[in-house]
């Protein structure tokens, strides 16, 4: 009998591109719940990774300290770890730290030492310069100027684990099961085109944004030559970072509504937008005029997130699969449909959107029919 895969892989490629899970649920009542379905649902997956990399965002995990930064960073050296504890003792108030709670884990081998940090801006800061951008651009000058020392989580009362292994013996490395929140998203990597390394695994987070992703970014060059004059600059080796910066450049920095900044990443084609009514295409125009250069390209279904809202978005012609499902408060966005029934038999109700549509789940909004909105795009929501 001959091998299937010298059938269907005759070159012996063993880049599988249609690879990664992502998955999300959220409470949008704000009802804290374990993560322990999150793991079981992204473990379902398995076949879809390959163990160079798994994690996870929570939000809602830290009450007692939900008005500071919560800093997780990632250490290589003894050394880089003395350099920018003095570094967070400079330009911050450090409230409280410790190391980040761990198991021994069989499957997770050389890890590197993880510490959290609970942060006040404090007095430091120039009074001109806005609260979140000088906690950015002290981000951005650890991980580019700092000896071996890597943030990987820097938003309030939310935090990132991720490493070098399966999502689910991540889960259990990061002791997950003693966390709750109201908002997870999960991530099972099979690198492709980067490095499988700790700092690589997905979330890629900024403040209290963060992203997972399933697929590949080709205008990933054009996109990093068009965030670097606003200060972001992109150290982890992946193309997924520059969609943690666009996100937050647009919506924080720049103000747009959520739908408006997925019509950025993901916008209608021109025959499309040439058949709007004629404000609507001057607007669409517009967008693409002036934001031209953090359009996506390539295949890719991402799950992002920040404290208070879950968004479900992939490209325009849907190469990379994205489900979604809803069961009373509950918002679940998934690679694969078998993974939020597994956890949720029962749903209400649980659907495909079109390319290019952009799903969210907020605090305080029932999961209900909203109108469509610029650029096709509708809000999360179930009939």
């Amino acid at each position: 009998m001959r091998d299937i895969g010298q059938v269907n892989n005759p070159c012996h490629d063993d880049k599988v591109i249609d690879a990664c899970s992502i998955f999300g649920a959220m409470d949008t009542s704000g009802r804290r719940f374990s993560g322990e379905g999150v793991t079981k649902a992204i473990a379902n997956m398995h076949p879809r990774g390959n163990g160079l990399g798994g994690g996870f965002a929570v939000y809602g995990l830290y009450p007692e300290y939900a008005d500071l930064y919560a800093f997780h960073i990632m250490y290589l050296s003894r050394e880089g770890k003395q350099e920018t504890e003095r570094f967070l003792e400079d330009k911050f108030d450090l409230i409280h730290e410790e190391e980040l709670p761990t198991r021994p884990t069989p499957a997770i081998v050389n890890p590197p030492v993880v510490w959290r940090y609970f942060l006040n801006v404090g007095r430091r800061k120039p009074a001109h310069v806005p609260e979140d951008d000088y906690v950015v651009d002290r981000v951005m000058e650890i991980n580019t100027g700092l000896k071996d020392s890597f943030v990987f989580s820097s938003g309030k009362d939310m935090g990132v684990f991720k490493g070098v292994g399966y999502p689910e013996e991540i889960a259990d490395f990061f002791c997950l099961d003693q966390y709750e929140g109201y908002l997870w998203t999960a991530h099972g990597r099979f690198p492709t085109n980067t490095p499988g390394w700790w700092g690589g695994a997905h979330p890629f987070s900024i403040l209290d944004w963060t992203v997972v992703h399933n697929g590949e970014i080709s205008s990933y060059g054009t996109n990093r030559r068009y965030l670097e004059p606003f200060g972001y600059q992109c150290t982890m080796q992946t193309d997924t970072e520059v969609i943690a910066y666009a996100i937050d450049l647009l919506i924080r920095k720049h103000k747009l509504p959520v739908e408006m900044a997925a019509t950025v990443l993901a916008p209608p084609f021109w025959f499309d937008i040439e058949r709007r009514p004629p404000e609507e295409q001057k607007l669409l125009r517009t967008l693409r005029q002036v934001y031209g250069s953090l359009l996506l390209n390539g295949p890719f279904a991402v799950i992002i997130a920040h404290r208070g809202e879950m968004i479900g978005l992939t490209d325009r012609i849907r190469l990379r699969p994205l489900t979604i499902g809803v069961r009373g408060d509950i918002l679940y966005l998934s690679s694969e449909e078998s993974a939020i029934r597994l956890i949720c038999p029962d749903l209400d109700k649980a659907w495909i959107p079109m390319g290019g549509e952009s799903i969210v789940g907020s605090l305080g909004t029932p999961l209900q029919p909203q109108p469509s909105t610029i650029g096709g795009k509708g809000a999360a929501n179930a009939d």
